[in-house]
């Protein structure tokens, strides 16, 4: 989901009946590699990229088209062989371009990559094809990346309704979560987490302006990483808000997360963000991939989160006892202006939302180019697009006026100010803490294409509207569905919230691989 606000405890579902395993999907030889291992294999000769990539495309071909059908995938690149031969020639002649040479990546559908459509999922822009990649994706190539192709989300990043359901889209329909298949991936990056998760792409690039990489991260079982906003251009991205929008890293590790956010990061003079930022930070975050962070580190438990799922709550406990045992000083915490910004954050967003998408429409030339003129694509086809839920924030949006109103300057300054200096920073500082963490969120809820999504609550939204960075880290498993911890830092800290988050995977390894039920066996003793 885009944004806190709009999350509603659960009611707890009751147990379903005993089910058969389900067929295995095909076997995959790369399962659960990481980059450095991908690497050293293309380096020995044992593998290439071309044969890499191939063996990704059989992957999505027999897991996501066939087989459980997981829709993750929403487009493959065309060119996406020819780009990994050409890895693999320039590797033979010493010519590797960087730390993903060779790798396969897949990226979200709102981010501009030639010769795919950016369709954010709508029908309504299947066709649109921008002429040059974003500015992310150009960084990717240029690191020796091969872009495999683009994962489903949420339509329009799950901007288009409050009712709607995570993970579907009119263009790529229904993402599955790969643990329990009539469970919700969670959105809006939720064909991005998926796709790492079920080993159809090393590594993924998500977005998120309030939870659309920590929430499908943590309910698929792996790592994902907010920057602070303007560390990683948004560029070549279709936009919700300028003030909270930004792309990172969903990847099944630490490792590989530090380092595909080391390409990602990077000045843009398309992104002003980016270059106003007060650039404090090491971009070289692999460097920070040493055991033994968490001695000494001060971190602060926002107990108040953990009441989203008892099970949520349980695991947390256990994720505490492992940090003592790594030496961190554990106390309890509270961002003492908790909420207090969702109203403010939804106008900001409504305002920004109808200024920047027109903006990014009219500049490429797109087949649409206003929010009316989408409003009414919709209404037109509405059997395809609307056959669940309608379209309540585009029209509230498109209501709204330019960014220079009274009540948009307000709201901004204040979700800002609440979320950041009076909310994370303020509680950091009121005890001295290297970090704050929290579940993540619960564990996947039933999809539910009639009532919408019934978030089980979360712990990243003050991050998101102060525009800090989060990261989420496997933590356990509730009835075989993955749990995720997340922790929070002031702007610019990632280096340090790697480290910890390193530090605390290491220890726990909580990660499991999806086994693809077709629901959920019996409740079984323990998580």
């Amino acid at each position: 989901m885009p944004f806190g606000l709009m999350l509603a405890l659960a009611a707890c579902q009751p147990a379903p009946p005993q089910v058969a395993a389900p067929p295995a999907p095909t076997d995959f030889i790369y399962a659960e590699l990481d980059i450095a291992d991908l690497q050293s294999r293309m380096q020995s000769g044992e593998l290439d990229s071309r044969r890499l990539t191939q063996a990704y495309l059989d992957r999505i071909a027999a897991v996501d088209k066939a087989g459980p059908q997981l829709n993750a995938v929403i487009e493959l690149n065309p060119d996406a062989l020819k780009e990994a031969t050409l890895r693999d020639v320039e590797r033979r002649a010493n010519a590797v371009r960087g730390p993903l040479h060779g790798i396969p990546v897949l990226l979200k559908d709102n981010i501009d990559a030639v010769p795919m459509a950016t369709s954010a999922g709508s029908l309504a822009l299947k066709d649109f094809r921008p002429g040059q990649d974003a500015f992310l994706v150009r960084r990717l190539r240029e690191a020796g990346a091969v872009i495999l192709g683009k994962a489903n989300l949420s339509e329009w990043a799950n901007f288009r309704s409050i009712h709607s359901t995570s993970g579907w889209s009119g263009r790529g329909g229904q993402t599955r979560n790969p643990y329990a298949l009539d469970r919700n991936p969670c959105g809006s990056s939720s064909g991005s987490a998926v796709a790492v998760s079920a080993n159809l792409a090393a590594i993924s690039v998500g977005t998120e302006t309030d939870g659309s990489i920590l929430c499908p991260a943590a309910v698929n079982g792996v790592v994902g990483l907010k920057p602070t906003v303007g560390l990683v251009s948004r560029q070549g991205i279709l936009p919700i808000s300028h003030s909270q929008d930004t792309a990172g890293p969903i990847a099944r590790s630490v490792s590989d997360a530090a380092l595909l956010l080391g390409v990602l990061a990077g000045r843009d003079p398309g992104d002003a963000a980016t270059i106003n930022a007060a650039w404090n930070t090491t971009l070289d975050y692999s460097a920070r991939l040493k055991p033994g962070a968490l001695q000494g580190a001060r971190i602060g438990v926002l107990r108040s989160k953990a009441d989203i799922h008892p099970d949520a709550a349980a695991a947390l406990e256990e994720a505490l006892q492992v940090l003592r045992e790594a030496g961190a000083v554990i106390v309890d915490a509270e961002i003492p202006t908790d909420g207090q910004w969702n109203a403010d954050e939804l106008d900001l967003m409504l305002y920004e939302f109808k200024h920047g998408l027109e903006r990014y429409l009219a500049e490429r030339k797109a087949p649409l180019t206003t929010l009316t003129q989408l409003i009414g694509y919709n209404e037109q086809y509405r059997l395809s697009e609307m056959p669940y839920f309608g379209q309540d924030l585009f029209e509230r949006a498109n209501d709204k006026g330019g960014l220079g109103e009274a009540e948009y300057i307000s709201a901004r300054s204040r979700a800002r100010r609440l979320a950041g200096p009076e909310g994370i920073d303020a509680a950091l500082k009121a005890q001295q803490l290297d970090a704050l963490i929290a579940p993540t969120t619960g564990p996947a809820w039933l999809t539910d294409h009639k009532a919408g999504d019934h978030f089980p609550g979360a712990g990243y939204g003050a991050a998101a509207v102060a525009g800090y960075p989060s990261l989420t880290v496997p933590m356990g498993h509730s009835d075989g569905l993955p749990l995720g911890l997340t922790f929070m830092g002031p702007a610019w800290s990632e280096a340090r919230l790697i480290a910890l988050g390193y530090d605390y995977e290491q220890r726990t390894r909580a990660r499991k691989p999806p086994e693809y039920w077709p629901t959920l066996p019996a409740r079984a003793e323990g998580r």
